[in-house]
Order: structure tokens, then sequence, then C-alpha cells
């Protein structure tokens, strides 16, 4: 069951999809606790495609613990890198684009709770993409309905809360600009 949420698609806790919800969080919570066994990326591969019901590219590395709270709306690009105790909480659907560099105990959140206290017990779906050759920085975290763009960079210990346009470095609580990146600055600024 993937979910092509539309930017705040509430789910209140009487719809019968919350009982689907359920369902798929129950079946894949063994898996993505054998996930956290695997000895190796082939292992890791395999349960990946299965948690998340996709083919996982051969080139994508995960250095693990790797936890999700859904599992079935993660989306991984070609040679995406993934460190350390990162957090997918991925209903409302995580794209990540190729190249992609996640840094340890990123957390990347697409659900939220109504302010209203009477809605506070459904769910908000926000997707979260992030584009080519992107980089999250560790102890980031980046919030529902949050684009980061292409070549673009997450410091370390982030609060993502808005769009980060491509090509330019965000940093803070919450995340501003302080960069803008060229091509050749990429590689010449941070080598």
């Amino acid at each position: 069951m993937t979910f092509n949420a539309p930017l705040n698609t509430y789910i209140a806790p009487t719809d019968e999809i919350y009982t689907q919800i359920h369902e798929v969080v129950a079946k894949n919570q063994p898996l993505v606790q054998a996930l956290n066994q695997a000895t190796s990326q082939e292992q890791i591969h395999t349960l990946l495609a299965q948690i998340t019901g996709n083919p996982v590219p051969e080139s994508l590395h995960v250095n693990l613990p790797l936890f999700t709270d859904f599992g079935a709306n993660i989306h991984f690009g070609e040679e995406v890198f993934i460190n350390t105790n990162v957090i997918f909480t991925d209903l409302g659907g995580i794209y990540l684009g190729n190249k992609v560099l996640i840094e340890p105990r990123v957390n990347l959140i697409t659900v939220n709770h109504h302010p209203e206290p009477s809605k506070r017990r459904g769910l908000i779906l926000a997707p979260i993409h992030i584009h080519d050759n992107a980089w999250i920085g560790a102890g980031a975290t980046i919030l529902p309905g949050v684009t980061v763009g292409e070549n673009a960079i997450v410091a370390a210990g982030a609060l993502v809360t808005r769009d980060v346009p491509a090509n330019c470095i965000v940093a803070g609580v919450p995340a501003k600009v302080i960069k803008s990146l060229t091509p050749e600055q990429e590689t010449s600024d941070l080598a």
C-alpha cells in the first residue's frame, strides 16, 4: 500500500484506510527488525524491497540501523547513501533522487497531527522530495511537505520547515539559506 498523498491529506481515525495503515505497519515491523540484523547489502536490498513493495537499486548503500514506522512509501533513486540511525516516517511518501547522501541520525518526517484537539488523533500527510545529489547533514530533521532541491546541502542539525532551493546550503533552527552554490563551488569549497 503506497499513498500518493497530496499536501496536507487528512486521515481520520475512523477512516477505513486508517485500519489498513496499521495492517501494513504490523506486517512490516518484523521485516524492519530483520533488516537491522542483516549482514550484507544484498540482504538489506532484499528486505527493503519487501518492506517498500518496490525493487531497490543495487547501487543503494545503507549503514544500519535504519528505522521506519510504515515502510511502504519510501522510494530510492540510484547511488543513494544512507548512514546509520536514520528515521523514515514515510506514510506521506519519501522520494530520494539519484546520488542523495543522508548522514547519521537524520529524521525524515511526512506525518503530522491536526492542531484542533478533536482531530488530533488523525494524520496529516505531506510527502518529502529530496532531489538529485542533495546532501542531508547529520542530525538534520526534515518536516512534512518539504522539497530539497538538486545539489542542495542541509547542514548538520538543521530543522527544515520549508522548501530548500537547488544549489544552496541551509542551516539553523529553523533552517535558512546561508549560501548559494555554483557547480564549481560544490566541490572546491567542501574538499
